[in-house]
């Protein structure tokens, strides 16, 4: 949602966003289980000579984002750090423009959740378990990738829960005064909708991932990524996560 979108803010444009990240998601999917987990990369950590405490992928990700902030990535209001302690000043001048969110959006960012649920279950999920195959340069570039795409997806929440709270503000206002967390989750929550995503991010991961061959006679293979992984990808973790981001932002939409 670029700067200055603000008069633009409607759930048809969402929506359209929401597809095509899951896109992204998939692309970036399909890139990272060409490698093993490399357990090597997230859980030894750098000697004492390095002057940093954390494993080589914290290292990694927090130098790619400290670069990527001097260049103005996360002044885009879709975009939330997983380390902001480690960010530096942007070289790019500020844009003077009309806030899309309420000012509450800085105060959520679940990345430490996304973080810890990638490392521990997504991964194993979708990556093969064997030693090291030392690429750990190249896997920590596409789990960073990965990761960003699923934190854009995830904090999208923030925008859906404003244009749902600025579309129906008498329905979602004694909910938010009373902090009532389970009554704004099943406000928030869709079935119908959902089960639309899971099948619909299945058919693309089988149409992403199947080889294409040039001959017609070719016996069906196995595709690159497992489409029904997928859809569990979306079904556990992006759907519940994205909606704890709409119901953390509603609840402090009125602070």
């Amino acid at each position: 949602m670029a700067c200055g979108d603000a008069d633009k803010l409607c759930l048809d444009s969402i929506r359209k966003s929401l597809i095509r990240q899951e896109d992204t998601i998939i692309f970036n999917l399909i890139e990272r289980i060409k490698f093993p987990i490399n357990p090597t990369l997230y859980k030894q950590q750098l000697p004492p000579s390095s002057n940093f405490s954390g494993s080589l992928f914290q290292y990694l990700f927090q130098e790619t984002e400290s670069l990527q902030s001097k260049v103005g990535r996360y002044l885009a209001p879709e975009e939330n750090p997983f380390f902001p302690d480690n960010l530096s000043d942007s070289i790019i001048p500020l844009t003077k423009c009309t806030p899309v969110l309420h000012p509450a959006a800085e105060s959520v960012n679940v990345n430490e959740k996304i973080l810890d649920i990638y490392i521990n279950q997504m991964l194993p999920l979708f990556c093969t378990e064997v030693n090291d195959d030392a690429n750990f340069a190249t896997t920590a570039a596409c789990d960073i990738q990965l990761l960003q795409a699923l934190s854009r997806r995830i904090h999208y929440g923030k925008f859906v829960a404003e244009v749902k709270f600025r579309d129906s503000i008498d329905e979602y206002k004694p909910f938010i005064l009373a902090q009532d967390r389970d009554a704004l989750m099943k406000l928030l929550t869709f079935e119908a909708v959902e089960e639309m995503v899971k099948k619909r991010v299945a058919k693309k991961a089988k149409v992403f991932g199947q080889e294409v061959s040039l001959n017609d006679n070719a016996e069906e293979v196995k595709g690159k990524i497992d489409p029904l992984l997928v859809s569990r990808l979306y079904d556990e973790w992006v759907m519940p996560l994205t909606k704890l981001v709409e119901v953390e932002y509603l609840l402090r939409r009125l602070d």
